[in-house]
């Protein structure tokens, strides 16, 4: 299975040693894989991995989400940007998960 992301409209600048960190997680909540990939400034990236047979048949969740990154800052602060940086747009905090159906 291949995880990917384009890049970001937004211009994050998680600079040139970023990297995504995955994991997901089983229909039985179980952590089936948990790991580090290269992800561009930007944010975009490709991952492959192959599922566990040990994992649960069902719907698993998918996390993808910038590793060492406060990605999500509700501080009024972007960790990540000079001072003078234009005016930033706070976003949700809530982690998105995406399906992945497991039938065996």
């Amino acid at each position: 299975m291949t995880i990917s992301a384009p890049e970001a409209k937004c211009d994050p600048r998680y600079g040139s040693e970023a990297q995504v960190l995955i994991v997901i997680t089983d229909a039985a909540g179980v952590e089936v894989l948990k790991a580090t990939a290269p992800m561009t400034d930007a944010g975009a990236f490709s991952f492959t991995v192959e599922i566990p047979t040990r994992t649960a048949a069902g719907v698993l969740a998918v996390n993808a989400s910038p590793e060492g990154m406060d990605w999500c800052d509700d501080t009024g602060r972007n960790n990540r940007v000079a001072l003078s940086a234009p005016e930033l747009e706070k976003a949700s905090c809530a982690v998105r998960m995406e399906p992945l159906t497991i039938t065996k």
